[in-house]
């Protein structure tokens, strides 16, 4: 298999049985990521090519991991003794600092909880790999940019065994500051799969003998039925308001909704996604997948 933008790149090929040309509306006109579609970044948590990491069960699973490479931490002392540091015996690149630094350092508002790593970012996971392990189940985010739906969505996907996260190259926020934090250590558990196009992806996806399944208000089926379908699965969702882009959606397999009551107009797309993962995870054995 061919890689998508020089990472993981594949041709592309028709739109696959049962797809549709329609993109708006996800799980009925969910809400999400930033307004006009731009990339709701926070710079100030970057320095260079590293990310800071701030909230205590963030950090610490950013410490606990072996595969992160960690620069710098500040911490107070209380923090430290929470993260399972001895505040006596620290290592060279933590340092013990007053609870005012932490609120110098890092952007405004950041929730810290006393504690911040400085970290390299991790390795992303190829596309062609994530398609090797097709018992793990992945997301695939169209253009979801804030990140807390992003974070949120993290959290979901690990809590329900799924084997990456599937996101634009030039589309998608940087998994650190407010992220990492709403992810709660998810970003050290859940692999990255950054693509050029997303399009392209879910082609090499459908080559592969994947099903993926855009979720849409319009979708054809609900989404357990679609479910049904005993071949590995890929999710996309859309940002809020502008759902699954019309491209994307005519490369899925087919267009799944989550049905509802009609009480409320619609759902938070880190909150679609929990549903949806939710079920992925109920297929075939109905067990959770663990490691």
């Amino acid at each position: 298999m061919t890689k998508d933008g020089g990472r993981n790149r594949s041709p592309r090929h028709g739109s696959g049985p049962g797809s549709k040309g329609r993109g708006k509306g996800p799980w009925r006109g969910a809400r999400g990521g930033a307004k006009g579609g731009a990339p709701a970044r926070q710079a100030s948590f970057l320095e260079g090519e590293r990310v800071w990491i701030w909230g205590l069960h963030a950090a610490s699973a950013a410490l606990a991991n072996p595969d992160r490479q960690i620069a710098k931490v500040l911490a107070t002392r209380n923090a430290a003794n929470r993260a399972g540091m001895n505040p006596e015996a620290l290592p060279s690149h933590v340092s013990l600092v007053e609870p005012g630094e932490l609120d110098e350092r890092l952007p405004p508002g950041a929730v810290h909880q006393g504690i911040a790593v400085l970290a390299e970012q991790l390795e992303a996971l190829a596309l062609e790999d994530a398609i090797m392990r097709p018992e793990r189940p992945l997301a695939i985010l169209d253009q979801v940019t804030d990140p807390q739906n992003v974070g949120a969505i993290l959290r979901s996907a690990a809590a329900f065994g799924f084997g990456g996260v599937v996101q634009q190259t030039r589309h998608a926020p940087p998994l650190g500051g407010a992220l990492a934090k709403a992810a709660a250590g998810a970003v050290e558990i859940v692999p990255e799969i950054r693509v050029v196009n997303i399009s392209r992806a879910i082609d090499a996806l459908n080559d592969a003998g994947w099903l993926v399944v855009g979720l849409a208000g319009e979708g054809d089926m609900d989404l357990r039925a679609a479910l049904s379908d005993p071949r590995p699965i890929a999710l996309v969702l859309g940002a809020e308001g502008a759902g699954v882009r019309q491209g994307v959606a005519k490369a899925c397999a087919l267009l799944a909704k989550i049905p509802m009551s009609g009480a409320i107009e619609s759902l938070n797309v880190s909150n679609a996604a929990a549903i949806a993962f939710y079920e992925a995870s109920q297929r075939g054995s109905g067990t959770v997948h663990k490691e």
